[in-house]
């Protein structure tokens, strides 16, 4: 699976890069089925705007394109890790579903 990782409003390190790519790239063992070159996830993650300070400030967003369909998941927390996490979670609920329809 190819995993883009599209920053904004912040700068990416590589421990972030490392996690994105941990968590988003878990997904893959639920795609045994699918041929690897054929799905492909972006990932979005930042601040919505420079000046935000208070309230949920980080926000993470992926697409997965899978043969056939689009999955997508968003979230927004006061921790960017968790709102990955969460992003991860839902994405493996539409798998399951997803695969769930092709038998």
């Amino acid at each position: 699976m190819d995993i883009k990782i599209n920053p904004t409003n912040i700068k990416l390190d590589e421990a972030l890069i490392v996690w994105i790519e941990t968590k988003i790239g878990g997904l893959e063992k639920f795609l045994k089925r699918l041929d690897p070159a054929a799905v492909e996830a972006r990932v979005e993650i930042g601040k919505p705007s420079k000046h935000h300070h208070k309230g949920l400030v980080w926000y993470a967003e992926a697409n997965l394109k899978v043969p056939g369909k689009l999955l997508r998941a968003t979230n927004t927390n006061k921790d960017l890790r968790l709102a990955i996490n969460q992003v991860k979670d839902e994405l493996q609920r539409q798998i399951k579903k997803y695969l769930g329809k092709k038998g």
